[in-house]
């Protein structure tokens, strides 16, 4: 059954719909009765007839016709060839279609272009004579994929002669194909996440999608539909404003790019140090990097320019810039609150809010720093510190009492005595000097204070000098002179009452 014809009024009133009210192909399909494929094809032939709205309102009906429908030109065997590989790279770019290719093509040689439908042929048998991996049409910066190589190198230690075998980690971008490679120890997140940050370095921008596989040291819970990333993976992406778009399980094409390109490496540089031995990562490392520089200056074989100069035209002015700071990688741990309000991390233990005491808290350990996270949010950040058995408090986290207590020294007590007198200052001191550790004497210290707070400087300094001539330099003696009173009666002998004579007092000869 034939298509319809569709009145030239609804032709009018969908083209006022798009040009004066601004309306959507949707909703002006819905608008005007027809459907959306009618809107599009009306929409594509005013395009390309140059037609505003205006134009088309002053024109009848058959001139409209004819400028939405020209008549059929004559197939001539002189049709002008467009450059293929040209219009593969500008598909690339963002928002660009065939549809306007082809539209600006047929402006640029007009009588002496393809239609459309032999334009598309035509391009369709172009792009599938070109390698596999480039069938799928990349938008400038928008894709970072990255994988780890199969094939490892050899390091040997220098003095033991041990063995070990360093992992090649590739990234490619999926426009360019501009492509990065390292060697690192393993293939832990910490190894992952640091060679993606390098990678981003390296080209200088940030991508809309990261595109990794799903190892475990990525995933925290491998998913075809939905994939929980690793907290470190997750970290990255807040960091860099990059979303993480893993493939599928056991779907190498989703990642097809980067299946190459480890291919390409292990080709192209992985080849050509087969027969060097390296010591360490960094000898390593440093002979990859101008491999790479030649590889990524290699010639295409059937585009034009090399994956550099496809970058540097197209590529990194799609890439969003780098944050002002490369982000810092972190290793987790959960950890619980000691009732002291510290926690342990490799025998040094930190403070955290006491609140917090009896809770769980995780714990984010940078090469310099360690921060305890509660409810995702930071409630505490020490300098990390190796010494083991060390504790490294912030007196923010301690109770009230506690950092009134830690605020004390002997020094600070000390003149705290002097002030009240050289009485108490000499009680001060005994309690300090007497005592196994300074801070054993710190409460009865504190104790006199309440003491001074409660009867008076004065009445204080007279109960020390008493305590002293008793030589009963005590906290508790001090608070019984001044319970009863004796501190306001003098110091001397003559003020005290006189030693009864009997035959049951001893005298100072019974102890010698």
């Amino acid at each position: 059954m034939p298509t319809p014809k569709v009145p030239m009024s609804k032709i009018r009133r969908v083209l006022q719909l798009l040009h004066e009210a601004g309306l959507s192909q949707r909703e002006a399909a819905r608008a005007a009765g027809v459907g959306k494929t009618c809107v599009s094809d009306i929409a594509s032939r005013a395009r390309a007839a140059g037609l505003s709205w205006a134009q088309a309102r002053e024109l009848d009906d058959d001139a409209l016709q004819a400028r939405l429908h020209p008549a059929p030109v004559a197939r001539s065997a002189r049709h002008l060839e467009p450059d293929w590989s040209e219009l593969h790279q500008q598909l690339k770019r963002p928002g660009v279609t065939l549809q306007l290719l082809w539209e600006e093509y047929q402006l640029a040689h007009d009588g002496r272009a393809y239609k459309y439908s032999a334009f598309c042929e035509k391009y369709a048998r172009f792009a599938r004579g070109l390698k596999r991996s480039m069938r799928q049409v990349h938008k400038a910066g928008e894709r970072l994929f990255v994988d780890y190589a199969g094939q490892t190198v050899e390091l040997v230690d220098m003095f033991s002669g041990e063995i070990t075998r360093a992992q090649i980690f590739v990234a490619v971008l999926g426009a360019s194909n501009l492509t990065y490679a390292c060697a690192t120890r393993t293939q832990q997140a910490e190894d992952w996440v640091r060679s993606i940050i390098a990678a981003l370095q390296f080209i200088g921008g940030v991508p809309r999608l990261l595109v990794p596989d799903q190892p475990r040291a990525l995933m925290a819970r491998p998913d075809r539909y939905e994939p929980t990333a690793h907290r470190l993976l997750a970290e990255l992406g807040e960091h860099y404003g990059v979303a993480i778009l893993p493939a599928r399980p056991a779907h190498p094409k989703d990642k097809a790019k980067v299946e190459v390109g480890v291919q390409v490496v292990e080709r192209w540089i992985l080849a050509r140090l087969r027969g060097r031995r390296f010591i360490n990562l960094a000898e390593l490392n440093h002979a990859i990097a101008p491999l790479l520089t030649q590889l990524n200056e290699r010639p295409f074989k059937k585009l034009p320019g090399c994956r550099r100069s496809a970058f540097e035209a197209m590529e990194r002015a799609a890439l969003a810039p780098l944050p002002a700071m490369p982000m810092q990688v972190a290793r987790f741990k959960l950890a619980r609150v000691n009732i002291d309000y510290h926690v342990e991390y490799e025998g040094h233990y930190y403070s955290v809010p006491h609140r917090l005491v009896g809770q769980q808290v995780e714990l984010r350990i940078t090469d310099k720093t360690l921060e305890a996270l509660h409810k995702t949010q930071r409630v505490a950040a020490h300098v990390l510190n190796g010494r083991r058995g060390g504790h490294s408090t912030t007196a923010e986290h301690m109770p009230a009492s506690h950092r009134a207590h830690a605020q004390w020294s002997p020094a600070k007590l000390l003149g705290w005595g002097q002030g009240i007198g050289e009485a108490c200052a000499a009680v001060v001191r005994w309690q300090l000097e007497h005592r196994p550790h300074p801070e054993q004497g710190y409460r009865a210290c504190l104790g006199l204070m309440r003491l001074g707070r409660e009867y008076g400087s004065e009445r204080l300094e007279a109960a020390c000098a008493r305590a002293l001539s008793i030589r009963a330099p005590h906290y508790k003696s001090i608070s019984s002179i001044l319970a009863s009173g004796l501190d306001r009666h003098g110091t001397s002998q003559h003020d005290l009452p006189a030693m009864p004579v009997h035959e049951n007092v001893r005298g100072a000869g019974y102890y010698h």
